[in-house]
C-alpha cells in the first residue's frame, strides 16, 4: 500500500488548475486519490484478494452561467490540462442557468477532525488476509448449527482529496476506514437461515473478530424455524440497523435535489411536525464516531452538523451550492461527488439522537410486537414521492416483553410519514454502521403485519 499522502501534492495540483481562470471565468479542480484492500475468505482459503489504487481530477468551468465539466483518471499534468480545456469547450455549448456558479468561502470553520488511521497504511496484507480467515473459522466454530459462511470479508479504504477554486477555496483532507463482515449459514431440519455480523472502525485494532462472528451466529440461529405469521396489528420494534435503514430512506427525501424535482413527500413542510416529538434526526459529518465523517464537502466547504428533524419538527433540507441558491437558502456543506461527476447532494453521517432506555428495556415494554431484523424490497416497496411503504420483513415476535418465535414471509405496509409520527420510544443504544449511519432502537405501535 502507498505511504501516507501529503498535503502539498494534491492541493498544489488543484491550485495550479484553479489559478488558470480567465477573466469572467470560474474554475474549480477536485483532485482525489485512494487505495483499498478487500479480502474474501471461503472454505478456509482466500476466495479473492483485491487491492486497488485510483486517482483523478474533475474540472468545472463556469462562464456566463454556463457550466462545463470534464475529468481525467490520472494526475498527469498534461492530461489534467486537457481536462481543463475540455471543460472550457463544454461550457461554450451548455445551456445557461442563472443558479450555476462555484461555491465561495462561507465563513464556517472546519471541525478539527483526525480521521486518518495512523497504523492502517502500514499493516501488511498478510495480516488482513489472516483476519478474514480467522473470521470464517470463528463463525463456523461457535454453534453446531452453523456449518459454513456465505462470505467472510475484511475491507478497508484510505483516501485524500483537495479542492481549489478561483473563488477562493483551497482545502485538503484525508480519511480512512476498515470493517469486518460475515454472513453465517445456520442449518436445522433441512432449513437454512443466513444473517450477517459486523465490526467497524478506523484502525485494525478497532475491529473484533469475536464481535462480528457472535453477531452473525446469533442472528442466523435465532431465525431457524421461522414461519409465516398470521395477519395482525403489532408494535414494531426496529433494531438500530433497521432504524438506520428506514431513516436512510427518509434522509434521501430530505435532499435538496429531490425537493427541487418534486420527489419528496416533505417538500413545503419546513417548520411542521413530520415525526414524533421524541425524534431528533441529524446529518453530522463532524462526528468522528461515524465512518462517514469528513472535514470538507465535495465543493470544499466545511462540513457541519445539520439538524434535519428536531423534536419531530422538520428543520430544513440538505443542500449543495446549486440547490441552495435555487431554493433561496444556502449550501449546508452537503455536496457529494467523485472525480467523474459534478457535485450532487447526499447525507454522509445520518444518525438519530439517542433517547432513553436500552434495547432490552424497550423490548420489555412491548406486550405484542415484532422485532424487525431484516427488510426486503426497499427499493421497489418504498415510493419516494408519496412515502408509501410496503416491505417484506423477518424477525422475532415479542410477547409480554420477551422474544418469541421467529417469522418470515411477512409484509409491513404503511407510509413513512405515519411511521415517523407514531414513534413511541427512542432508545439510547446508538450503533454505527459501515456506511456511516447511526441507528437506535425505535418502538412504533399499531402497525399492520400481513401474513397468512
Amino acid at each position: 500500500m502507498a505511504s501516507a499522502p501529503t498535503e502539498p501534492d494534491l492541493l498544489a495540483l488543484a491550485t495550479r488548475v484553479a489559478d488558470q481562470a480567465r477573466p469572467g471565468e470560474q474554475v474549480e479542480a477536485f483532485v482525489a486519490r485512494s487505495t483499498s484492500t478487500s479480502v474474501r475468505a471461503y472454505g478456509g482459503e482466500v476466495e479473492s484478494l483485491t487491492q486497488a489504487s485510483t486517482s483523478g481530477v474533475g474540472v468545472r468551468v463556469v462562464v456566463d452561467h454556463r457550466e462545463g465539466f470534464a475529468y481525467a483518471g490520472t494526475l498527469d499534468e498534461a492530461t489534467v490540462q486537457e481536462a481543463l480545456e475540455e471543460a472550457r469547450d463544454n461550457a461554450r455549448y451548455a445551456e445557461p442557468d442563472e443558479f450555476n456558479g462555484l461555491a465561495e468561502p462561507d465563513g464556517v470553520a472546519p471541525a478539527e477532525l483526525d480521521l486518518w488511521p495512523k497504523g492502517l497504511p502500514e499493516v501488511p496484507t498478510a495480516d488482513k488476509v489472516a483476519l478474514a480467515l480467522d473470521l470464517e473459522r470463528a463463525t463456523t466454530g461457535r454453534d453446531p448449527r452453523v456449518q459454513g459462511v456465505r462470505v467472510a470479508m475484511y475491507s478497508d479504504g484510505l483516501g485524500e482529496a483537495a479542492v481549489a477554486t478561483s473563488t477562493g477555496i483551497r482545502v485538503w483532507d484525508r480519511a480512512g476506514t476498515s470493517y469486518l463482515m460475515v454472513q453465517a449459514l445456520a442449518t436445522q431440519d433441512g432449513e437454512t437461515q443466513i444473517a450477517g455480523g459486523l465490526s467497524v472502525g478506523r484502525e485494525l485494532e478497532d475491529l473484533s473478530v469475536d464481535e462480528a462472528a457472535d453477531d452473525a451466529v446469533l442472528r442466523a440461529t435465532r431465525l431457524l424455524g421461522a414461519a409465516k405469521p398470521a395477519t395482525q396489528r403489532v408494535t414494531l420494534v426496529l433494531e438500530p440497523r433497521m432504524t438506520a435503514t428506514v431513516l436512510g430512506l427518509v434522509g434521501g427525501m430530505l435532499n435538496g435535489e429531490a425537493v427541487l424535482k418534486g420527489r419528496s413527500p416533505f417538500r413545503d413542510r419546513v417548520g411542521e411536525a413530520i415525526a414524533s416529538p421524541l425524534l431528533t434526526f441529524v446529518d453530522d459529518p463532524t462526528d468522528p464516531r461515524s465512518l462517514g465523517a469528513d472535514t470538507y464537502d465535495g465543493e470544499g466547504l466545511a462540513r457541519r452538523r445539520n439538524e434535519l428533524v428536531r423534536d419531530g419538527v422538520l428543520q430544513g433540507f440538505l443542500q449543495n451550492t446549486y440547490t441552495g441558491r435555487r431554493s433561496g437558502t444556502a449550501s449546508t456543506g452537503s455536496a457529494a461527488r467523485g472525480v467523474s461527476s459534478t457535485p450532487g447532494v447526499a447525507a454522509t453521517a445520518l444518525a438519530v439522537a439517542p433517547g432513553q432506555g436500552s434495547h432490552e428495556e424497550l423490548l420489555a415494554t412491548v406486550d405484542r410486537g415484532l422485532l424487525v431484523t431484516s427488510m426486503a424490497g426497499l427499493h421497489s416497496g418504498v415510493n419516494p414521492v408519496s412515502g408509501d411503504f410496503s416491505v417484506g420483513v423477518e424477525g422475532l415476535m415479542v410477547r409480554d416483553g420477551a422474544l418469541a418465535e421467529p417469522i418470515r414471509e411477512a409484509t409491513v405496509a404503511s407510509t413513512l410519514q405515519r411511521l415517523l409520527l407514531d414513534i413511541a420510544a427512542v432508545g439510547a443504544d446508538l450503533e454505527w454502521l459501515p456506511d456511516g449511519t447511526g441507528g437506535v432502537t425505535l418502538v412504533i405501535p399499531d402497525v399492520t403485519l400481513s401474513g397468512t
